[in-house]
């Protein structure tokens, strides 16, 4: 088998192709959730913590002015983006928190259709055997 025929069936496999889905709509929720931390969240926590853009909350290391944007302090020298930082782990906790809600769905979804399938396949009979329709048959055609 040449490696292009086996690369092929490798990357026709539904499990590949999920997985590159996966990765697209994660990375373009990512952004969402990125947007949804920066425009929403923190600005009010941001003006409760004094006016400032959270993400500029920073400590430099090398004396810098206490009141420079974290761009131009960073151009000064090392920082402490403390508020950067919060930021970033903010959008973590929630997109962490929405993919397990997703799977914790999916799980319900699948653990019902199980269930569901399981209760069908016994409220069904089985299919009386064909040898033994025609024992049946035969054991009637003596009786008469």
């Amino acid at each position: 088998m040449s490696m292009m025929q086996e690369f092929k069936e490798f990357a026709m496999k539904g499990n590949v192709v999920d997985l590159a889905v996966g990765v697209i709509i994660g990375g373009a929720f990512g952004k969402i959730v990125d947007s949804l931390v920066a425009d929403i969240i923190m600005p009010p926590i941001g003006k409760l913590f004094g006016g400032l853009d959270f993400a500029n909350y920073y400590i430099g290391l090398n004396g810098q002015d206490a009141h420079l944007s974290l761009v131009e302090a960073k151009k000064l020298g090392a920082v402490w983006a403390y508020g950067n930082f919060a930021t970033i782990l903010l959008n973590f906790v929630i997109l962490a928190f929405v993919i397990f809600q997703m799977v914790r769905l999916m799980n319900k979804a699948r653990t019902l259709n199980t269930r569901e399938a399981a209760a069908e396949a016994a409220a069904a009979p089985a299919p009386t055997p064909e040898d033994i329709v025609l024992l049946r048959e035969i054991r009637d055609s003596l009786k008469k």
